[in-house]
């Protein structure tokens, strides 16, 4: 079979630009839309995006699950973590690794080679304390357990009050 280079070469600028797409818009979608993260925000001049790829329950589609967390977590293949500034699109990378038995195919020479990945297995294999390292700026784990019951409590509050107002009887009352 052969193999027309430019359509091939239009095929993967168009792949790689769909997976930056969808991881951007992942990101940007917690850091806006997801009620954890806000709260975090609010709290906090830092908040970290931990993603990670799971297979659906319908066993063959992959879904991406993004968590907002103010203390940086241990590296884990198959995983992202960004960094970003509160309450604006600024983003840091800390690692992008992927599966492990894929990581032949981000070296340097392959089509589908990335510098950012390559850097996060090799720190991945060489300096995994260092990957795990907290900013300096970070919050100590104490600060942020306090801060996680703080929200907790909020977001329990807030659920009281929807069903207090839900409840029909108080619907008489409201005019």
């Amino acid at each position: 079979m052969k193999v027309n280079r430019l359509e091939a070469h239009d095929r993967l600028l168009y792949f790689k630009k769909d997976q930056q797409d969808i991881i951007n818009q992942g990101a940007s979608d917690c850091l806006t839309k997801n009620p954890l993260s806000l709260a975090l925000q609010r709290r906090s001049p830092y908040v970290y995006i931990f993603a990670h790829p799971r297979t659906a329950d319908n066993g063959v589609d992959k879904i991406m699950l993004w968590q907002p967390r103010l203390g940086k977590p241990e590296p884990q293949t198959n995983s992202y973590l960004f960094r970003a500034t509160s309450n604006t699109d600024l983003l840091e990378i800390c690692w992008i690794l992927p599966p492990q038995e894929l990581w032949d195919q981000y070296k340097k020479g392959n089509v589908t080679e990335s510098d950012w990945v390559t850097w996060s297995i090799d720190q991945y294999i060489n300096n995994k304390k260092g990957l795990a390292e907290a900013f300096p700026e970070d919050f100590p784990k104490e600060k942020i357990d306090m801060i996680l019951i703080d929200i907790a409590r909020e977001m329990e509050e807030e659920i009281k009050m929807k069903k207090l107002y839900s409840n029909p009887i108080n619907e008489e009352y409201e005019n």
